[in-house]
């Protein structure tokens, strides 16, 4: 019998107010970040555009690619950060140099699921947020009762992260804030005997640690998901893998994923991570997810 996931899905994420996908096409897509109106290269987007010309030129931002960057390009003053929402989290954003705006509006459905499990799990839960960004994963978590540790290899996007938790007003939520390499923090958790029960994994296909170390999903990762598989408890309540800016199949993320979890039953889905067009009927994949939980 063929090992499949019991469910292959698109995820989408359709309760936000601040964030809109406006259009996509042509290798590009057209989005609000609150009221800030940008367009952003997009290779997913080989279709045709819906709205007129005259829509995508009336825009705050155009990030520009090259060779081998890209930069900004505003129409006026470059904008300053400010503040968004979804649901009960509040957060900064601003375009950086990376393209990105400080927040993935598509992981907002791993939040969602996240926070659900760790509600209705009647124990304590300890999450560990590998890679994660400007924290909102591990905020979600937080404000859901976990005890989180966030680990991510850049310290400005922590000191980003812990200025999304007072805006959130989880100022005194046990959130954990690190500034490490992924692996080396986990090695050092197994060695320390620290236990978790549910891990968020959301590497980039390529990335540097805080030492210079180079990080290659496809060396890096099996061993990673090696020594996570250490660090969970007995009683594990859900691990989340995901993987951006990836060309390859949700696959590539099941099999190492239910490699993970090993004998210990619950339900796997895999899938790819989608945002839909307000103003049209469109959806756009934006990354890769290969989820567990356990059983009920």
């Amino acid at each position: 019998m063929r090992d499949l996931p019991d469910s292959l899905e698109l995820l989408s994420s359709p309760d936000w107010t601040d964030y809109e996908l406006l259009d996509s096409g042509a290798g590009q897509k057209l989005e609000r970040f609150g009221e800030f109106r940008c367009v952003r290269p997009e290779q997913q987007a080989t279709w045709h555009r819906t709205l007129p010309d005259r829509e995508w030129q009336q825009v705050q931002g155009v990030f520009e690619s090259g060779a081998e960057s890209g930069r900004w390009k505003f129409s006026g003053k470059p904008p300053q950060r400010w503040q968004m929402q979804y649901r009960s989290l509040k957060f900064l954003a601003e375009p950086t140099p990376f393209r990105h705006m400080g927040v993935f509006p598509e992981q907002a459905c791993h939040w969602d699921w996240a926070a659900d499990l760790i509600r209705s799990a009647g124990r304590p839960i300890r999450v560990l947020s590998l890679f994660g960004y400007t924290g909102l994963f591990a905020l979600s978590a937080a404000a859901a009762g976990a005890d989180v540790t966030h680990v991510d290899a850049s310290k400005t996007v922590n000191v980003w992260a812990q200025e999304n938790q007072i805006l959130s007003g989880l100022d005194n939520a046990p959130v954990r804030w690190i500034t490490d390499d992924a692996l080396k923090f986990v090695r050092r958790e197994a060695r320390r005997g620290s236990h978790y029960d549910a891990i968020m994994i959301d590497p980039p296909k390529f990335g540097r640690g805080p030492k210079g170390q180079v990080w290659k999903i496809e060396v890096d990762l099996p061993p990673l998901l090696e020594d996570c598989r250490a660090i969970m408890t007995r009683r594990p309540l859900f691990v989340i893998l995901g993987c951006y800016a990836i060309r390859a199949s949700a696959l590539s993320l099941y099999y190492p994923l239910r490699q993970l979890v090993g004998n210990f039953g619950g339900q796997m889905s895999a899938g790819e991570v989608t945002v839909s067009e307000t103003r049209g009927t469109r959806s756009l994949s934006l990354a890769l997810f290969a989820r567990w939980k356990a059983d009920s």
